[in-house]
């Protein structure tokens, strides 16, 4: 991107500390290491529009003031279809994209519009048969745990590395 204020920005929930280093040993084992620039996340929204950050800002900390950590489970593994992630269940984070996709409407790409299944990306761009191996492989050995999402993130999207606008930490009293 030659000009950084129409980079698109992506929203993120912000893994615990223990969960996001398991889950970012596991990315960098198994993340095409030319392509992995990223530490482990959530991902919300994929790409909004650089010219809503101020709004995009302003909602992020609004439900920060709102909400404190949001309780959350990873579940098991997940096909992405030429790679690996982990499962997240949690109907706090759900609740809150639902009311930032509602906030966002017109927005959002298509691939923003629609439901969303929470996951961490472990791996991604390889061959089925490769996605599959690490599959069987992490669905013997995983083990559910619970966690909770400590903030939210938006970052500009740099064609490699993302950069961080800003965190947002839960500091509220409220459970989503």
């Amino acid at each position: 991107m030659e000009n950084s204020d129409d980079a698109p920005l992506i929203m993120t929930a912000q893994l615990s500390r223990d969960v996001g280093a398991w889950a970012t040993g596991l990315r960098r084992a198994h993340f095409p290491r030319k392509q992995n620039f990223l530490d482990a996340h959530v991902t919300l929204f994929h790409a909004l529009p650089a010219f809503a950050l101020e709004e995009v800002k302003g909602c992020c900390a609004v439900l920060a003031g709102q909400y404190g950590p949001v309780d959350a489970r990873v579940t098991g593994v997940m096909n992405l279809g030429g790679g690996t992630a982990i499962k997240v269940e949690s109907e706090g984070m759900d609740r809150i994209r639902d009311e930032l996709q509602n906030r966002f409407h017109g927005l959002l790409t298509q691939q923003d519009q629609g439901g969303k299944k929470l996951h961490i990306t472990i791996q991604n761009k390889v061959s089925d048969n490769r996605a599959k191996a690490l599959q069987e492989e992490l669905e013997a050995v995983f083990k559910p745990r619970d966690f909770q999402f400590p903030a939210l993130e938006l970052h500009r999207y740099r064609g490699g590395p993302w950069e961080l606008v800003r965190g947002y930490p839960f500091r509220g009293l409220s459970r989503a």
